[in-house]
């Protein structure tokens, strides 16, 4: 009898607990933490972009007072009344990877819905037709390259009042908001970096012509070759469209010429991988008798050999930080200002293999690098 009346009473003191626990609203937890409801919402949620100060108070709060949200209860809400969607046309298959983890970390963290959808076999006129539908069926949409850089997509988008991200370009910063880094800073820090290494003859392959980044990419290395008073050779400069394809083609148009580089920048990895190959091919020691370097640092920039230096864009983080942009647009209050974000996200220079000193007529065996350098904006 004693033994059920303990049994009882424990049961009562747990169920007492839980009340207790499921009392505490999230304000609780603001008060006693000294911030903001919407501090304590982010921190629980995982969003990004909370001082570390005001997380560890908040965290202190939640087991203090034992607050226990119901977190799935809350994402499945949101999520059946935010659906967002990714729409993507022809990257290369490691970029697109990068995006797809990005965008899906921040909607599975942010309690969205994800669609995605590849406009690959679209013409134009479909396009902006699948554009007018998806506009009556989602809250908001991600444009990654090229179409955030396609003005009729835009314009059905904006035109139906529905938010838009652009990832990687600023080319309609007036009308939406966009996650990139500074293109043509990095740009001018690599070419500056293989000036370094003693390069003067510096071979470029340009991106896509239709892509405002490749526009700055290429100014970045016309910089570069400026403050180092190295004259521009329009021979060196060959054209790419950031694809595997037009790097091979590109590759072997310099160096075919009587007088090479001694070192070649491809404006993305997949092309700078196309230049290592075709310099395999024609018994060329990378790099010894020719250094390489690519951009974005996909995983495309780890699968030769030598693996590539090449320049960090956070493309996962940029996918990630466009989710959570968009979501800020999408559920700001009727009465807050409406308004365009252009952030700008860190890029990293990083040095792997593919770099050394261009070989001495001596032929003593050039000095290779093997060290990361950072640079923010």
């Amino acid at each position: 009898m004693q033994r059920n009346k303990g049994s009882q009473a424990l049961k009562s003191s747990h169920k007492a607990v839980r009340r207790k626990a499921s009392a505490i609203t999230i304000d609780d937890v603001a008060a006693h933490a000294g911030v903001s409801a919407m501090t304590v919402s982010r921190v629980i949620n995982g969003h990004a972009g909370v001082r570390e100060g005001n997380r560890a108070r908040v965290m202190r709060s939640v087991h203090e007072l034992d607050y226990r949200p119901n977190l799935a209860a809350s994402a499945l809400a949101a999520a059946q009344h935010t659906c967002i969607a990714l729409i993507y046309t022809n990257p290369s298959s490691s970029y697109l990877r990068e995006l797809l983890v990005g965008a899906l970390r921040g909607s599975t963290r942010a309690a969205a819905q994800l669609v995605i959808a590849s406009w690959d076999e679209l013409g134009t006129p479909a396009r902006r037709e699948a554009a007018r539908q998806l506009a009556g069926s989602v809250a908001g949409v991600i444009l990654p390259p090229p179409l955030c850089e396609s003005e009729d997509i835009v314009d059905a988008f904006v035109g139906a009042g529905i938010p838009v991200v652009s990832i990687a370009s600023s080319q309609f910063s007036d009308r939406l908001s966009c996650v990139r880094i500074d293109d043509r800073r990095a740009s001018d820090e690599m070419v500056s970096h293989l000036i370094a290494h003693g390069h003067t003859r510096i071979g470029y392959i340009t991106g896509d012509p239709n892509q405002t980044a490749s526009a700055h990419r290429w100014q970045g290395y016309r910089d570069a070759l400026a403050a180092a008073g190295i004259h521009h050779d329009d021979a060196l400069v060959q054209p790419g469209y950031f694809t595997y394809r037009s790097g091979l083609e590109a590759a072997e148009r310099l160096l075919a010429l009587s007088a090479p580089p001694s070192a070649i920048f491809a404006s993305n990895d997949d092309m700078a991988s196309a230049v290592v190959s075709v310099a395999h091919r024609r018994g060329l020691a990378v790099p010894g008798d020719l250094s390489v370097v690519g951009f974005d640092d996909t995983s495309a920039s780890t699968m030769v050999w030598p693996e590539l230096t090449t320049i960090h864009q956070p493309v996962a983080e940029m996918a990630d930080t466009a989710i959570d942009i968009l979501l800020r647009e999408i559920r700001r209050p009727a009465s807050a200002p409406r308004g365009t974000v252009n952030h700008v996200l860190a890029h990293r220079l990083i040095t792997r293999a593919s770099v050394s000193r261009p070989l001495p007529a001596t032929g003593r065996p050039p000095t290779r690098e093997g060290r990361t350098t950072s640079h923010g904006d």
